[in-house]
């Protein structure tokens, strides 16, 4: 992992990865992938980590896209298909994550706020799919289907404009909205809540709403109660009605 992405742990069970690029506006250049890469495979290696906040250095950008002066350097056609470091997609995670979006997230920098799971943004941070300014596509955007309308994202696309904060919100797209200089901290009061729940079955129900997104009703049920089993066997699942009926917190022991 080099210093264009760094990642630290502000508080138990929290991974933060960092873009250190805000000279570059976190741009996803060569180095800045590559770190992400390293870094989120860490995460996901690391038992100790529960949940992972994605954000970048500085207030004026979360990450404003692939970095164009390298695309026309190498002449890339077609992105090869792991290309950039998406979450659950071209980056194979099993746990939650939240992007912490500081400023603007414009192209692939919407792309990987996107793959989150959760998303807190800053009241000035600005979104928008620009491939349409700039003679590119976005296919990446497909899944946006299920987290916003259709028209809206037929005119996010099309026009290549950006929202603010507050109109992503408004459509589903961001979850918690912050005022500047404090939208990490937003982040780190959704993780804590996050970390409150069994991991167990945080796990699960993470894998539940996926399966519901790709699936029909009857398949993603099925599917669904499968994936729960090991939640129902675990120890958790006796600690918490326990823990309960002794009017106490629970002790959660089932991590893996």
């Amino acid at each position: 992992m080099s210093d264009a992405v760094t990642l630290t742990s502000p508080e138990p069970g929290i991974a933060l990865i960092t873009i250190n690029r805000p000279e570059q506006r976190n741009a996803l250049s060569a180095e800045v992938r590559a770190g992400l890469y390293a870094a989120w495979d860490a995460f996901e290696a690391t038992p100790d980590y529960r949940i992972a906040i994605l954000t970048g250095a500085g207030e004026k950008a979360f990450c404003a896209g692939g970095d164009l002066k390298e695309m026309v350097e190498t002449g890339l056609q077609v992105p090869p298909r792991d290309m950039f470091p998406v979450p659950y997609d071209t980056v194979q995670l099993s746990k939650p994550t939240i992007a912490a979006v500081n400023g603007v997230a414009f192209a692939g920098g919407w792309m990987i706020a996107q793959g989150c799971d959760l998303c807190v943004a800053s009241r000035a941070a600005r979104f928008a799919i620009t491939e349409v300014k700039v003679g590119r596509s976005s296919p990446w955007a497909a899944p946006l289907i299920h987290m916003i309308p259709q028209r809206i994202m037929m005119e996010i696309i099309l026009t290549g404009k950006p929202i603010d904060a507050q109109r992503a919100y408004e459509i589903g797209l961001v979850n918690r909205l912050a005022e500047p200089g404090e939208t990490l901290d937003v982040a780190l009061e959704l993780a804590r809540e996050v970390l409150q729940g069994a991991p167990q079955s945080v796990r699960a129900g993470r894998e539940t709403v996926m399966l519901a997104t790709q699936m029909g009703r009857s398949a993603a049920l099925e599917a669904a109660r499968h994936a729960s089993e090991w939640t129902y066997r675990c120890e958790d699942a006796q600690e918490g009605p326990r823990a309960f009926a002794e009017k106490r917190a629970p002790v959660w022991t089932s991590f893996d």
